[in-house]
């Protein structure tokens, strides 16, 4: 599935089937999982409590944790939201004990214990701030400590602070049967079938499903499309915080921002084992585009095609 907003209007283009056993075409209310897509929502609540002046992009993640687990520091240095919400923390991609019972369903069985335990024994190899090196671990607890800070789950924390405000109305964690009985089936690269991924304890990293066309009010909120009231948090969540040279691109919260000639794209991309998927938008041009696919392939250059209008590479 592809969608493209802009000041006209949207378009939206399925292309192809459900699976091998149905011919079934999708559409703009089609369910995918978006993998770490996700990130850009933990970070725009993040952003909102921000703005709000509830919390800071200094506030170490200690005090939203408790006595139950003691944050990893360095130098005398500790891990802030600003630093999880910008991969700066120091922490790893994945937890050092993240050992699945199930690879074809990784983060099922990894527990919150299992983050205090990580969290509590882990040692920093790099100085905190010193680079950006990507976390699922670190993003999966930006979304564990705003959870427990607001005393509510991760999907509930979403749908109050992002979701509701914006009447995104399929998006979520744990699919409704109706939204269920609309999910496209997951498949690898190859093309077979696949198991659909939980991701209950890490959520913010990667947990959430939605369809081209919530992304699509997602991303016209962002571009100040239509009204929102996030949109002093969202303006926050894409402002470059750091630089990421081996990304070659600046990083905001959760946001990544590359240049393409004179203009900017500022974007996420999500993979789960069955799924791809990516949104992008161009604050000058006014535009956003969503690409949403039911297989592990990754749709990036399909989105960097529709970005740069280079429709016959």
């Amino acid at each position: 599935m592809v969608g493209v907003t802009s000041a006209e209007g949207r378009v939206v283009v399925g292309y192809g089937r459900l699976s091998a056993d149905d011919a079934t075409r999708p559409d703009g209310d089609t369910v995918f999982e978006i993998g770490s897509i996700t990130k850009v929502f933990t970070s725009t609540v993040l952003a909102e409590l921000v703005s709000r002046g509830e919390l800071g992009l200094d506030t170490p993640v200690q005090n939203l944790l408790g006595d139950e687990v003691l944050m990893p520091t360095r130098n005398g240095a500790e891990i802030t939201l600003g630093h999880l919400a910008t991969h700066s923390s120091g922490l790893p991609r994945l937890p050092d004990n993240f050992e699945p019972a199930n690879p074809a369903n990784p983060y099922a069985d990894y527990t919150v214990e299992d983050l205090n335990t990580f969290l509590s024994s882990h040692e920093l190899d790099r100085d905190i701030g010193d680079t950006v090196e990507y976390s699922n671990v670190g993003f999966g607890l930006l979304g564990h400590a705003l959870a427990l800070r607001e005393d509510a789950g991760f999907e509930t924390l979403i749908y109050e602070r992002v979701l509701e405000p914006l009447h995104m109305s399929n998006t979520e964690v744990e699919l409704t049967q109706a939204l269920r009985e609309r999910l496209a089936p997951g498949h690898d690269g190859r093309l077979r079938p696949v198991a659909n991924w939980d991701v209950p304890t890490l959520a913010g990293a990667g947990a959430l499903r939605s369809t081209v066309n919530d992304l699509l009010t997602f991303l016209e909120a962002n571009l100040g499309l239509s009204e929102s009231p996030l949109q002093q948090a969202m303006e926050l969540a894409r402002l470059p915080q750091r630089h990421g040279p081996r990304l070659g691109m600046d990083i905001g919260l959760g946001w990544m921002t590359a240049t393409e000639d004179d203009r900017q794209l500022v974007w996420h991309n999500g993979a789960t084992g069955g799924y791809a998927s990516f949104i992008g938008f161009d604050v000058e041009l006014g535009e956003g585009i969503v690409v949403l696919s039911n297989s592990q392939r990754s749709v990036d250059y399909l989105a960097y095609r529709l970005f740069t209008r280079d429709l016959d590479g």
